[in-house]
């Protein structure tokens, strides 16, 4: 017996429903395969980025035992950075167990100690993120995450509100509308397209996070310095005299202010001071090497004591002996003519000069000394008969600091982009010595890289980077690491360095 027309009507819809289903379940291998190689990539990214953060960590730590940083902003912004690594690493447990969850839904088994499922189930992220409500509870938490990394500080709310790397924003449907977040993410997604799209939202908050502490470690390395910070200048007429001549050491505050109250003494004297300087004078005595204490005490800007204290070093010759003095610093350095000057009063017709831990070239008072071991050396000149013996230190030269442009941890965008060459730099060094930078491996991520780019520097020139920074702009940060450089004393590995754009 037939069907009547209206319910053969309906069974004939229900089984069209059904094939569709049927043909909707035929996820091609490729597609698969390709959504799984989406998901690594991110993975892999996720562990490049955290590496990142993990130096800007161990970067920060390290200031708080410089004595040369202000220790209450470091304090401060450091706890930011921290904050920030436990929200996102919340997030990031949180996402995990969703992941978890999800594979259990499609049959998660253990198969020769390797995950197994299917990863074209179409149920298990639907029956997950819409009935069992977790899509919602995600988007809350994505919303929430913003909105305390944001608040973390002030200024980490105006440099990041704009573009903040984790958006819960949904892509428009073919229809030409939005669906809600859960239907455009896991309504019938195939378990490996959930698990890609749960991997990136993992992506969005470590590239969050690496802004946010990049940007703190900035605040740390462009502290302005006030007057608590300020040290002792420290003059002498001389540091080479004879028995009876006058030395006269002067010591003032850098930048003093009239209102800023501070003290100075000298040998243990204490000092008048008059227009933020003041001057000691004593008559020398007894041959050889000498030093007299420097100490200062000031009420910084915030009203807190800072002292200082500074040693002058003269030499005290006598006729017919010998003094030898550093023209550069009281220390040789390895891989450069450290110049010194001899004063025999004997004549140099009978003074003889020799060196051990170094080699010691020229004639009469002006000598170059070269060394290769970092420790010791030492000098012994012999005036009329009369031996005298100099122990110096021997150091290897400070790393260079990398720079591309001004050097500034923080610039902007245009300038950073357009810098053909970089450069390994000697702060506050006496030689006149340069260091050239043989190779490094960079890391662009942050706003326009959703994945972290890697790039590989040979020599100065940036030019094999032009493909990489013409992506540059507002929100990029771009990370310098493994920086190999040569320079006096041979090849070297220098810190990275981090510079965020705006």
């Amino acid at each position: 017996m037939a069907l009547p027309k209206e319910p053969r009507q309906k069974m004939i819809n229900i089984m069209y429903l059904v094939l569709t289903a049927i043909l909707a379940l035929n996820v091609s291998a490729e597609v698969i395969n390709a959504f799984r190689v989406v998901d690594a990539s991110l993975l892999n990214s996720n562990a490049n980025i955290s590496s990142s953060n993990k130096l800007m960590y161990e970067s920060l730590n390290a200031k708080l035992s410089d004595p040369k940083q202000n220790q209450e902003t470091v304090k401060y912004w450091n706890g930011k950075a921290l904050d920030a690594k436990k929200l996102s690493d919340d997030l990031d447990t949180y996402i995990n167990d969703l992941k978890k969850k999800l594979k259990e839904g499609a049959g998660l088994r253990i198969v020769d100690g390797k995950e197994d499922f299917k990863a074209d189930n179409l149920d298990a992220s639907t029956r997950l993120f819409e009935t069992n409500g977790e899509g919602k509870k995600l988007l809350q938490k994505l919303e929430d995450y913003k909105k305390s990394v944001l608040s973390l500080d002030a200024k980490i709310g105006t440099a990041f509100a704009n573009n903040f790397p984790v958006s819960t924003d949904v892509p428009v449907s073919q229809e030409g509308g939005k669906k809600d977040f859960t239907t455009s993410f896991f309504h019938m997604t195939p378990t490996v397209a959930a698990l890609t799209m749960l991997s990136k939202f993992q992506n969005n908050i470590k590239n969050a996070e690496s802004q946010v502490v990049t940007f703190c470690h900035n605040q740390v390395g462009t502290v302005e310095v006030h007057m608590d910070q300020v040290g002792v200048l420290v003059g002498q007429s001389s540091n080479y005299l004879m028995p009876g001549q006058e030395l006269v050491v002067t010591a003032g505050v850098g930048a003093y202010s009239s209102t800023v109250k501070s003290n100075l003494s000298i040998n243990g004297s204490p000092i008048n001071i008059v227009n933020g300087q003041g001057e000691y004078k004593t008559t020398v005595s007894g041959s050889g090497k000498h030093t007299i204490q420097v100490s200062g005490s000031f009420i910084g800007e915030d009203g807190k004591p800072v002292a200082v204290n500074k040693t002058v070093e003269y030499v005290v010759g006598v006729p017919g002996g010998a003094a030898v003095m550093l023209d550069k610093m009281n220390v040789f350095y390895i891989g450069v003519d450290n110049p010194i000057t001899i004063s025999s009063g004997s004549g140099w017709d009978k003074t003889t000069v020799s060196m051990t831990g170094g080699t010691i070239s020229g004639s009469g008072s002006n000598r170059i000394v070269t060394v290769t071991t970092p420790g010791a050396a030492s000098i012994t000149v012999t005036a009329d008969g009369k031996s005298s013996k100099f122990d110096f230190r021997v150091k290897m030269i400070p790393d260079p600091v990398f720079k591309v442009a001004s050097g500034k941890p923080r610039m902007p965008s245009v300038e950073f982009k357009n810098q053909q060459f970089c450069r390994a730099e000697l702060e506050k060094f006496d030689f006149d010595t340069r260091f050239s930078v043989v190779s490094a491996t960079v890391y662009f991520s942050g706003a326009n890289f959703p994945n972290v780019a890697t790039a590989q520097l040979n020599g100065n020139s940036m030019a094999p980077l032009s493909s990489f920074l013409t992506r540059c702009g507002p929100g990029s940060v771009v990370t310098f690491d493994n920086i190999k450089v040569t320079g006096p004393g041979g090849a070297r590995t220098i810190e990275g360095r981090s510079f965020a754009l705006y």
